[in-house]
């Protein structure tokens, strides 16, 4: 068992306890994952992260949301009942800017982001990290459904902490995960990571948390009604204009509500029928445009990732054989990885657009479905995650 487990340190011949600060989100995994660890002897700190006030971004007060104040309390009242200090931290103006903002950035430019990977990159793992070390904690716990192994030389792991899927396939979180480094993963913990969910709320209900039961929450946290046009329009204070849908002739077929109400692979609530199905195959925000095309346009074999993170294994000299997930929901599919120097950056079916950069190129063996810009392209060998990075192109 890894070392970071053990309940205590020695200095000086003296037992001293660790302290881990507990990122709280008022669920119950966050709520358990505290519980775990005061099991384990670790002095616990508490800790939430107020992200947003609900009419900054438009929300009415009578909707419960994770990390308002909603999930404070609930935060604090399992805090109470496990006998541990809490505190609240004020983020929302890192939230603001590094998360919303950048989800609303995408959005005008035609792609769909994956703001849960952008909160953890620079509010769990990035500000909340700094704060457990300004309260001189050993280790930052929250409660993702992964794993961290440390490897050693006799695994061929050269003694790097590695990222790994959670024991629960159908919960596991290590796709919104891969920005971690290794010094993060030396000092976090994911005590969840081993179990169910079943399990998770069993053990609520024997520890008597007011959460045992509460629901889990699917949407993203600023939009829980998933209207992202009304929360588009609210939060920048401007109407999305109706524009048409073209097919790939760019023959005019319809109008559509605005390119913020679509993403690549959709193809209900269009507005539209044409006695066969038809898909959004590209966003065109300079033109206004969403293009409709039949299945076979959503398939491509290369996609590229910028902003690459190799989290579990240094950054490989060559092509490397690997399984790549392209969504949060999507399964993994095999194929090669390699790293690239491109003189222009890459976007939608081509390179154009921009500017000079490493990137990450994938070639799958079997084409995919419906490659979108802004998602994520994460690179797993087995359950471990190798690395991550931001879709930012395709090619057939």
């Amino acid at each position: 068992m890894d070392s970071r487990y053990n309940d205590d340190m020695i200095f000086r011949g003296k037992k001293i306890m660790k302290k881990a600060l507990i990122a709280m989100s008022g669920g119950v995994d966050s709520s358990v994952a505290a519980a775990i660890m005061q099991d384990r002897g670790y002095e616990c700190v508490g800790v939430t992260m107020k992200l947003y006030d609900k009419d900054e971004v438009g929300i009415d007060e009578s909707v419960k949301t994770s990390c308002s104040l909603d999930g404070i309390e609930d935060a604090r009242k399992v805090a109470d009942q496990l006998g541990i200090p809490f505190k609240v931290i004020d983020f929302s103006s890192d939230f603001r800017s590094c998360v919303i903002d950048r989800f609303v950035e995408c959005y005008m430019n035609g792609m769909t982001p994956n703001p849960c990977v952008d909160c953890n990159r620079n509010l769990k793992f990035g500000q909340l990290y700094k704060a457990a070390q300004e309260l001189g904690c050993d280790t930052i716990v929250t409660g993702h459904y992964a794993r961290i192994i440390h490897g050693d030389a006799s695994s061929n792991t050269t003694g790097r902490y590695m990222l790994a899927k959670g024991v629960s396939e159908d919960k596991d979180q290590s796709y919104v995960l891969y920005n971690l480094s290794q010094e993060q993963l030396a000092h976090t913990q994911f005590p969840v990571g081993e179990l169910s969910k079943d399990e998770v709320r069993r053990i609520a209900e024997e520890k008597g948390l007011v959460v045992a039961h509460k629901h889990d929450s699917q949407d993203i946290c600023f939009i829980p009604d998933g209207d992202y046009k009304s929360f588009l329009e609210k939060y920048t204070g401007r109407k999305w204009p109706e524009g048409n849908f073209v097919d790939d002739d760019g023959n005019v077929l319809d109008r559509h509500k605005g390119i913020c109400c679509y993403t690549i692979g959709q193809r209900k609530g269009l507005g539209i029928a044409f006695g066969h199905p038809v898909f959004v195959s590209e966003i065109r925000p300079e033109t206004n445009e969403v293009v409709l095309s039949d299945s076979e346009s959503l398939m491509y074999r290369t996609c590229y990732a910028k902003n690459f993170n190799w989290v579990s294994i240094p950054k490989p000299d060559g092509p490397i054989k690997v399984l790549g997930k392209i969504r949060y929901k999507a399964r993994e599919a095999a194929g090669i990885a390699v790293c690239e120097e491109l003189n222009v950056h890459l976007h939608t079916d081509g390179l154009h657009n921009t500017q000079a950069g490493s990137v990450v190129k994938m070639t799958f063996d079997q084409p995919q479905r419906a490659i979108t810009d802004g998602q994520s392209l994460v690179l797993y060998d087995g359950d471990k995650v190798i690395g991550g990075g931001v879709i930012c192109g395709k090619e057939k």
